[in-house]
Protein backbone atom coordinates (compact mmCIF):
# COMPACT_ATOMS: atom_id res chain seq x y z
CA UNK A 1 0.00 0.00 0.00
CA UNK A 2 1.20 3.48 -0.75
CA UNK A 3 1.80 5.60 2.19
CA UNK A 4 -0.08 9.04 3.33
CA UNK A 5 2.57 10.65 1.67
CA UNK A 6 2.76 9.33 -1.46
CA UNK A 7 -1.23 9.37 -2.21
CA UNK A 8 -0.50 13.17 -1.26
CA UNK A 9 1.71 13.88 -3.63
CA UNK A 10 0.18 11.79 -6.39
CA UNK A 11 -2.99 13.66 -5.89
CA UNK A 12 -0.92 16.67 -6.10
CA UNK A 13 0.76 16.08 -9.33
CA UNK A 14 -2.30 15.30 -11.12
CA UNK A 15 -3.38 18.79 -11.80
CA UNK A 16 -0.02 19.74 -13.11
CA UNK A 17 0.04 16.14 -15.82
CA UNK A 18 -3.46 17.36 -17.01
CA UNK A 19 -2.24 20.84 -17.32
CA UNK A 20 0.74 19.78 -19.51
CA UNK A 21 -1.66 17.52 -21.07
CA UNK A 22 -3.93 19.83 -22.14
CA UNK A 23 -1.14 22.34 -22.97
CA UNK A 24 0.17 20.28 -25.78
CA UNK A 25 -3.27 18.71 -27.41
CA UNK A 26 -4.01 22.92 -27.86
CA UNK A 27 -0.19 23.40 -29.47
CA UNK A 28 -1.15 20.36 -31.65
CA UNK A 29 -4.29 21.88 -32.29
CA UNK A 30 -2.50 25.47 -33.51
CA UNK A 31 -0.29 23.87 -35.52
CA UNK A 32 -2.53 22.34 -36.95
CA UNK A 33 -4.88 25.06 -37.73
CA UNK A 34 -1.71 27.51 -38.81
CA UNK A 35 -0.77 24.67 -41.26
CA UNK A 36 -4.36 24.54 -42.51
CA UNK A 37 -4.68 28.25 -43.08
CA UNK A 38 -1.06 28.11 -44.99
CA UNK A 39 -2.32 25.48 -47.47
CA UNK A 40 -5.23 27.84 -48.49
CA UNK A 41 -2.80 30.67 -48.18
CA UNK A 42 -0.87 28.89 -50.75
CA UNK A 43 -3.46 27.57 -53.01
CA UNK A 44 -4.93 31.55 -52.77
CA UNK A 45 -1.66 32.48 -54.05
CA UNK A 46 -1.32 30.38 -56.93
CA UNK A 47 -4.75 30.63 -57.90
CA UNK A 48 -4.44 34.37 -58.24
CA UNK A 49 -1.32 34.00 -59.92
CA UNK A 50 -2.92 31.86 -62.56
CA UNK A 51 -5.56 34.50 -63.15
CA UNK A 52 -2.78 36.86 -63.55
CA UNK A 53 -1.05 35.17 -65.94
CA UNK A 54 -4.63 34.49 -67.95
CA UNK A 55 -5.52 37.65 -67.68
CA UNK A 56 -2.47 39.12 -69.11
CA UNK A 57 -2.08 36.89 -71.75
CA UNK A 58 -5.75 36.96 -72.78
CA UNK A 59 -5.30 41.17 -72.65
CA UNK A 60 -2.45 41.04 -74.45
CA UNK A 61 -4.34 39.09 -77.43
CA UNK A 62 -7.56 41.57 -77.01
CA UNK A 63 -5.73 44.76 -77.58
CA UNK A 64 -5.94 45.96 -81.04
CA UNK A 65 -3.40 48.05 -82.96
CA UNK A 66 -5.75 49.08 -85.36
CA UNK A 67 -7.22 53.00 -85.86
CA UNK A 68 -9.41 54.26 -87.93
CA UNK A 69 -8.33 56.62 -90.96
CA UNK A 70 -5.44 57.45 -92.61
CA UNK A 71 -2.25 56.62 -90.20
CA UNK A 72 0.98 55.37 -90.23
CA UNK A 73 1.80 51.83 -88.78
CA UNK A 74 4.79 51.09 -86.92
CA UNK A 75 6.79 48.16 -86.01
CA UNK A 76 9.54 48.20 -83.63
CA UNK A 77 12.75 45.76 -84.36
CA UNK A 78 14.28 45.90 -80.64
CA UNK A 79 16.96 44.38 -78.74
CA UNK A 80 18.99 41.08 -80.23
CA UNK A 81 17.39 39.60 -83.57
CA UNK A 82 17.38 36.03 -82.75
CA UNK A 83 14.70 33.14 -82.82
CA UNK A 84 13.84 33.22 -79.64
CA UNK A 85 13.16 37.13 -79.26
CA UNK A 86 10.65 39.89 -80.00
CA UNK A 87 12.65 40.90 -83.02
CA UNK A 88 12.90 37.21 -84.47
CA UNK A 89 10.91 37.01 -88.05
CA UNK A 90 8.21 34.81 -86.44
CA UNK A 91 7.49 38.11 -84.78
CA UNK A 92 8.38 40.95 -87.30
CA UNK A 93 7.18 39.33 -90.59
CA UNK A 94 3.37 38.75 -89.52
CA UNK A 95 3.01 42.36 -87.78
CA UNK A 96 4.88 44.08 -91.24
CA UNK A 97 2.07 41.84 -93.16
CA UNK A 98 -0.83 42.92 -90.94
CA UNK A 99 0.63 46.55 -91.05
CA UNK A 100 0.69 47.08 -95.11
CA UNK A 101 -2.59 44.98 -95.40
CA UNK A 102 -4.57 47.49 -93.42
CA UNK A 103 -5.94 49.77 -96.26
CA UNK A 104 -5.62 52.94 -93.85
CA UNK A 105 -1.97 52.31 -93.72
CA UNK A 106 0.01 54.66 -95.79
CA UNK A 107 3.25 53.45 -95.48
CA UNK A 108 5.09 51.28 -92.77
CA UNK A 109 8.19 52.33 -90.07
CA UNK A 110 10.67 50.27 -88.83
CA UNK A 111 11.63 51.66 -85.89
CA UNK A 112 15.21 50.35 -85.33
CA UNK A 113 17.13 50.04 -81.85
CA UNK A 114 19.07 46.75 -81.98
CA UNK A 115 22.77 45.81 -82.13
CA UNK A 116 22.36 42.83 -84.16
CA UNK A 117 22.35 38.76 -84.26
CA UNK A 118 21.10 36.39 -86.42
CA UNK A 119 21.97 36.57 -90.09
CA UNK A 120 18.91 34.28 -90.62
CA UNK A 121 16.50 35.90 -89.01
CA UNK A 122 17.91 39.22 -90.35
CA UNK A 123 17.94 37.36 -94.12
CA UNK A 124 14.47 36.48 -93.79
CA UNK A 125 13.02 40.02 -92.59
CA UNK A 126 15.06 41.11 -95.31
CA UNK A 127 13.73 39.76 -97.98
CA UNK A 128 10.16 39.78 -96.97
CA UNK A 129 10.31 44.01 -97.02
CA UNK A 130 11.27 43.23 -100.52
CA UNK A 131 8.31 41.23 -101.08
CA UNK A 132 5.99 43.34 -99.28
CA UNK A 133 7.01 46.83 -101.13
CA UNK A 134 6.29 44.82 -103.63
CA UNK A 135 2.86 43.80 -103.34
CA UNK A 136 1.63 46.76 -101.53
CA UNK A 137 3.48 49.06 -103.25
CA UNK A 138 3.47 51.45 -100.07
CA UNK A 139 6.84 53.01 -98.89
CA UNK A 140 8.27 51.30 -95.95
CA UNK A 141 11.62 53.30 -94.23
CA UNK A 142 13.77 52.72 -91.08
CA UNK A 143 13.99 55.16 -88.40
CA UNK A 144 16.91 54.65 -86.21
CA UNK A 145 16.68 55.27 -82.55
CA UNK A 146 20.49 54.86 -80.95
CA UNK A 147 21.43 51.67 -82.70
CA UNK A 148 21.34 50.21 -86.05
CA UNK A 149 24.34 47.54 -86.27
CA UNK A 150 24.85 44.79 -88.28
CA UNK A 151 21.93 41.82 -88.53
CA UNK A 152 19.69 45.44 -87.59
CA UNK A 153 21.17 47.53 -90.87
CA UNK A 154 21.04 43.83 -92.85
CA UNK A 155 17.10 45.04 -92.07
CA UNK A 156 17.10 48.46 -92.64
CA UNK A 157 19.10 48.35 -96.05
CA UNK A 158 15.99 47.05 -98.10
CA UNK A 159 13.86 49.67 -96.52
CA UNK A 160 12.65 52.61 -99.36
CA UNK A 161 14.78 55.41 -97.00
CA UNK A 162 16.68 55.00 -94.03
CA UNK A 163 16.47 58.22 -91.15
CA UNK A 164 18.50 58.53 -88.68
CA UNK A 165 19.80 60.45 -85.21
CA UNK A 166 22.97 62.56 -85.87
CA UNK A 167 24.38 60.70 -83.10
CA UNK A 168 22.87 57.07 -83.76
CA UNK A 169 25.51 54.60 -84.35
CA UNK A 170 25.06 53.04 -88.17
CA UNK A 171 26.55 50.23 -89.95
CA UNK A 172 29.12 47.44 -88.60
CA UNK A 173 28.42 45.21 -91.98
CA UNK A 174 30.82 42.48 -90.90
CA UNK A 175 30.18 39.15 -89.10
CA UNK A 176 31.98 37.53 -86.25
CA UNK A 177 32.12 33.56 -84.75
CA UNK A 178 33.49 34.07 -81.58
CA UNK A 179 34.33 31.05 -78.61
CA UNK A 180 37.37 30.27 -76.08
CA UNK A 181 39.84 27.88 -75.92
CA UNK A 182 41.25 26.30 -73.16
CA UNK A 183 43.98 23.59 -74.98
CA UNK A 184 46.90 25.70 -73.54
CA UNK A 185 46.02 25.99 -70.35
CA UNK A 186 44.57 21.89 -69.98
CA UNK A 187 48.36 20.99 -71.25
CA UNK A 188 49.70 22.94 -67.95
CA UNK A 189 47.33 21.85 -65.71
CA UNK A 190 48.25 18.18 -67.38
CA UNK A 191 44.32 17.45 -67.98
CA UNK A 192 43.45 15.27 -70.50
CA UNK A 193 40.82 15.94 -73.21
CA UNK A 194 38.73 12.84 -74.22
CA UNK A 195 36.62 13.46 -77.00
CA UNK A 196 35.29 10.50 -79.16
CA UNK A 197 33.65 11.35 -82.84
CA UNK A 198 32.69 9.96 -86.01
CA UNK A 199 34.00 11.98 -88.63
CA UNK A 200 37.21 13.66 -88.39
CA UNK A 201 35.22 17.58 -88.16
CA UNK A 202 32.58 16.39 -85.68
CA UNK A 203 34.63 18.38 -82.56
CA UNK A 204 34.93 21.18 -84.49
CA UNK A 205 35.23 24.02 -82.19
CA UNK A 206 35.47 22.54 -79.35
CA UNK A 207 36.96 24.78 -76.88
CA UNK A 208 39.33 22.12 -75.58
CA UNK A 209 39.89 20.73 -78.54
CA UNK A 210 43.35 22.24 -80.92
CA UNK A 211 41.99 23.98 -83.91
CA UNK A 212 43.21 22.52 -87.13
CA UNK A 213 44.66 25.13 -89.59
CA UNK A 214 42.06 23.16 -92.07
CA UNK A 215 38.92 23.89 -89.63
CA UNK A 216 40.59 27.75 -89.09
CA UNK A 217 40.50 28.27 -93.03
CA UNK A 218 36.73 26.33 -93.37
CA UNK A 219 35.14 28.84 -90.83
CA UNK A 220 36.43 31.86 -92.61
CA UNK A 221 35.00 30.65 -95.73
CA UNK A 222 32.03 30.19 -93.86
CA UNK A 223 31.88 34.07 -91.99
CA UNK A 224 33.20 35.37 -95.76
CA UNK A 225 30.32 33.60 -97.77
CA UNK A 226 27.68 35.33 -94.59
CA UNK A 227 29.89 38.75 -95.10
CA UNK A 228 29.20 38.34 -98.89
CA UNK A 229 25.30 38.01 -98.66
CA UNK A 230 25.32 40.68 -96.12
CA UNK A 231 27.21 42.82 -98.60
CA UNK A 232 24.49 41.97 -101.72
CA UNK A 233 22.32 42.98 -99.83
CA UNK A 234 23.50 46.60 -98.76
CA UNK A 235 24.32 47.02 -102.35
CA UNK A 236 20.40 45.73 -103.46
CA UNK A 237 19.11 48.14 -100.82
CA UNK A 238 21.18 51.05 -100.84
CA UNK A 239 22.14 51.20 -105.13
CA UNK A 240 23.72 54.30 -106.30
CA UNK A 241 23.63 55.77 -102.66
CA UNK A 242 26.28 53.93 -101.24
CA UNK A 243 29.55 55.15 -101.22
CA UNK A 244 31.80 52.39 -101.17
CA UNK A 245 35.10 53.08 -99.36
CA UNK A 246 37.61 50.38 -98.07
CA UNK A 247 36.23 50.79 -94.58
CA UNK A 248 32.70 50.45 -95.82
CA UNK A 249 32.33 46.75 -95.50
CA UNK A 250 34.98 46.07 -92.79
CA UNK A 251 32.84 46.06 -89.71
CA UNK A 252 33.15 49.58 -88.81
CA UNK A 253 30.64 51.69 -87.61
CA UNK A 254 29.30 55.46 -87.74
CA UNK A 255 27.40 58.28 -86.20
CA UNK A 256 24.44 59.05 -88.35
CA UNK A 257 25.87 62.08 -89.49
CA UNK A 258 28.28 60.29 -90.94
CA UNK A 259 26.32 57.42 -92.06
CA UNK A 260 24.37 59.98 -94.51
CA UNK A 261 28.01 61.11 -95.83
CA UNK A 262 28.75 57.29 -96.59
CA UNK A 263 25.20 56.75 -98.12
CA UNK A 264 24.42 54.23 -95.58
CA UNK A 265 21.44 56.37 -94.30
CA UNK A 266 19.43 59.25 -96.35
CA UNK A 267 18.94 61.96 -93.75
CA UNK A 268 17.69 62.66 -90.43
CA UNK A 269 14.61 62.07 -89.06
CA UNK A 270 12.55 60.44 -86.12
CA UNK A 271 9.53 58.63 -86.13
CA UNK A 272 6.98 61.97 -85.23
CA UNK A 273 8.73 63.66 -88.19
CA UNK A 274 8.87 60.77 -90.54
CA UNK A 275 5.33 60.24 -90.22
CA UNK A 276 4.36 63.76 -90.31
CA UNK A 277 6.81 65.22 -92.86
CA UNK A 278 7.25 62.33 -95.24
CA UNK A 279 4.41 60.17 -95.16
CA UNK A 280 1.60 62.67 -94.31
CA UNK A 281 0.06 60.93 -91.85
CA UNK A 282 1.11 61.77 -88.63
CA UNK A 283 -1.75 59.26 -86.21
CA UNK A 284 0.69 56.47 -85.66
CA UNK A 285 -0.61 53.00 -84.96
CA UNK A 286 1.83 49.97 -83.30
CA UNK A 287 1.79 46.67 -85.11
CA UNK A 288 4.13 45.70 -83.21
CA UNK A 289 3.68 42.08 -82.06
CA UNK A 290 4.90 42.32 -78.22
CA UNK A 291 5.12 38.68 -75.88
CA UNK A 292 2.50 38.26 -73.47
CA UNK A 293 3.56 37.71 -70.11
CA UNK A 294 2.83 34.24 -69.83
CA UNK A 295 4.78 33.82 -72.80
CA UNK A 296 7.95 35.72 -71.84
CA UNK A 297 7.39 33.59 -68.58
CA UNK A 298 7.49 29.81 -70.37
CA UNK A 299 10.36 31.34 -72.49
CA UNK A 300 12.54 31.81 -69.49
CA UNK A 301 11.76 28.64 -68.50
CA UNK A 302 12.28 27.14 -71.43
CA UNK A 303 14.62 26.83 -74.91
CA UNK A 304 15.83 29.89 -74.03
CA UNK A 305 18.26 28.65 -72.02
CA UNK A 306 19.66 25.92 -74.57
CA UNK A 307 20.11 28.56 -76.94
CA UNK A 308 22.32 31.07 -74.61
CA UNK A 309 24.88 28.15 -73.92
CA UNK A 310 25.00 27.82 -77.55
CA UNK A 311 25.21 31.57 -77.95
CA UNK A 312 27.80 31.44 -75.10
CA UNK A 313 30.02 28.92 -77.10
CA UNK A 314 30.48 31.25 -80.02
CA UNK A 315 28.64 28.55 -82.05
CA UNK A 316 26.66 30.48 -84.23
CA UNK A 317 27.67 33.17 -86.58
CA UNK A 318 26.56 36.43 -85.46
CA UNK A 319 26.19 39.98 -87.42
CA UNK A 320 27.43 42.45 -84.63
Amino acid sequence: MASGDEIGLNSRSVPWERAAIEKLLLAGVKERRAARRWRMFKSVIWIALFAVLIWAFISDRSISNTAPGPHTAVVSIRGEIADDTDASAANILPAMRDALADSDTKALILLINSPGGSPVQAGLINDEIWRLRAKYKKPIYAVVEETCASAAYYIASAADQIFVNKASIVGSIGVLMNGFGFVDAMNKLGIERRLYTSGENKGFLDPFSPVTPQQREFAQSLLDDIHGQFIDAVKKGRGNRLKITPETFSGLFWTGDQAIKLGLADQLGSEDSVARDVVGASKLVDYTNKSSIAERFAKRLGAAIGAGAVHALGMVPTLR
